[in-house]
């Protein structure tokens, strides 16, 4: 009898442990207080990064199920084009990639390879539909999509019943809580010696490709170019190339506005044996 109460009162005693350990950070799912929003003004952002961002740990290359991912630097008013998704309840309350507890009612994303507290407008192509959000995780880890949304996010451009929408980013600019304002400009060496990307001139079209495919015969190029074409919003051309071995009709996938975003690309999509080229 001794030894029945005994076992009891330890049972009792881990379950109360258990019940004292809730941390502060376990969210209500009706929890809505302090949610953040960000406004489609630019000027309330800055227009480039501190030289700190550029050495967080959330900007270095990282590797998720094999696949290595390289973050890189984006210009206000760059636009990518894709598939969003959105996360809710299943990791309300836990940590995003840059330390932050994730609400699923703020106003926030996850991005594989855009800079932490990037500001983005995210149109819906189905419906015109917009929302503001700040880059605050790292993901989504499937090739076909560009960002993941929280669901305040998603219900706001309507596409959480569908769970995945083809969507329009805009760059709006770089949110800081300091008031310092930070202004792009040339790239220079800092006395940190942390240095600053090049900058790369934005035009319509990108400024990298990937050279996906080759041929002798202008058939198979053009079915290569028709497969592909938008691919992840990108677009694909053939160039008619003469060279000493003869003419060559070459399939390019065109718009990327950076080595490191063609790179990154290029990483986790089935063109892993592309070539980079500078247009």
């Amino acid at each position: 009898m001794n030894k029945f109460f005994l076992l009891s009162l330890v049972a009792l005693l881990i379950l109360a442990t258990g019940c004292s350990r809730k941390s502060r950070y376990v969210y209500s799912k009706y929890d809505r207080s302090n949610v953040r929003t960000y406004s489609a003004n630019k000027s309330h952002y800055n227009t480039g990064l501190s030289a700190k961002a550029y050495k967080h740990p959330t900007f270095n290359p990282y590797r998720i199920r094999g696949i290595k991912y390289y973050p890189h630097d984006t210009e206000v008013g760059t636009v990518y084009k894709g598939n969003a998704s959105w996360y809710g309840p299943d990791f309300h309350g836990k940590l995003t990639s840059n330390g932050e507890r994730y609400n699923m009612y703020d106003m926030t994303a996850a991005h594989k390879t855009l800079p932490m507290n990037t500001v983005v407008k995210v149109i819906n192509r189905n419906n015109g539909l917009t929302a503001v959000v700040r880059i605050n995780d790292r993901g989504p880890f499937i090739s076909t999509r560009i960002i993941d949304l929280s669901n305040s996010a998603a219900r706001k451009i309507k596409m959480v019943g569908a769970g995945v929408a083809p969507v329009s980013i805009e760059v709006l600019g770089f949110y800081s809580k300091n008031k310092k304002r930070i202004i792009r400009k040339k790239a220079t060496k800092k006395p940190n010696k942390v240095i600053i990307p090049k900058k790369v001139k934005k035009t319509a079209d990108g400024s990298y490709s990937l050279q996906i495919a080759s041929f002798s015969n202008i058939d198979g190029a053009i079915k290569i170019q028709e497969k592909y074409d938008q691919t992840d919003g990108y677009a694909t051309v053939i160039k008619d190339i003469q060279t000493e071995n003869g003419r060559f009709f070459k399939v390019y996938l065109r718009g990327f506005n950076t080595a490191e975003e063609a790179r990154s690309y290029k990483s986790y999509s089935e063109f892993e044996n592309a070539f980079i080229v500078k247009d």
